[in-house]
């Protein structure tokens, strides 16, 4: 509730498995699967109520990976950092997406490779100071397949969905509570960033619900 009453700021990821590489996080206009990610902390003990807030985002400048032509950026930004790693006899150390303990899909949810080849390319672009053709990126747009088959022989699958990872938080036009949700509202006025030095984009479950998402 924190970041609702404009007293704190979500927290960047910064983990070294994550899908968009750093970023505060956002399921695009799936506050129902951030609730389920939320209750999930929630039984591993990390805290006592699930919440979800929502975020009005303007994306800015943004690796859409849904269009064809920043996935052709992504894919120079791999073959930069195997050729770093390369030149620094280390190309045994190009990390790898590996699955779950647990996880019984093979959906590789901890996206080792991934989160290094974002983070190489929004580190390329800084030190190259403007002078190739991409600008910084704002946020990271991702479609993601996970789960189990919605039924035999499907190719929709139930846990499938589409993140936001932001990076410039002058993007975050305001927050909100997403209606509908069966939230606990009373103890978590209380519950704030403040009391949970360490909360990230996971723990709140952060959703996007924009008007000017594809303006």
């Amino acid at each position: 509730m924190a970041a609702l009453k404009s007293e704190s700021s979500l927290k960047h990821s910064e983990k070294d498995y994550d899908w968009l590489g750093s970023g505060v996080y956002f399921w695009e206009n799936d506050p129902q699967r951030a609730l389920d990610w939320a209750k999930h902390k929630c039984k591993r003990g990390d805290y006592e109520h699930p919440f979800v807030i929502g975020s009005v985002i303007d994306l800015g400048n943004c690796l859409d990976l849904i269009s064809r032509q920043e996935i052709s950026v992504l894919e120079w930004a791999y073959n930069s950092l195997k050729q770093k790693l390369a030149a620094a006899g280390k190309l045994d150390e190009m990390p790898v997406n590996q699955d779950a303990r647990g996880d019984r899909n093979g959906d590789k949810l901890l996206r080792y490779l991934d989160c290094a080849v974002i983070n190489h390319l929004h580190y390329i672009i800084a030190e190259a100071n403007n002078a190739l053709e991409f600008p910084t990126y704002d946020s990271v747009r991702g479609l993601f397949t996970e789960g189990k088959e919605v039924y035999p022989g499907a190719r929709f699958l139930t846990s499938t969905h589409t993140q936001i990872a932001v990076r410039n938080p002058a993007c975050l036009k305001g927050y909100f509570l997403p209606p509908g949700l069966p939230q606990i509202v009373e103890e978590p006025l209380t519950y704030s960033v403040e009391e949970k030095a360490a909360l990230t984009h996971e723990d709140w479950g952060g959703i996007v619900n924009s008007p000017t998402l594809f303006d």
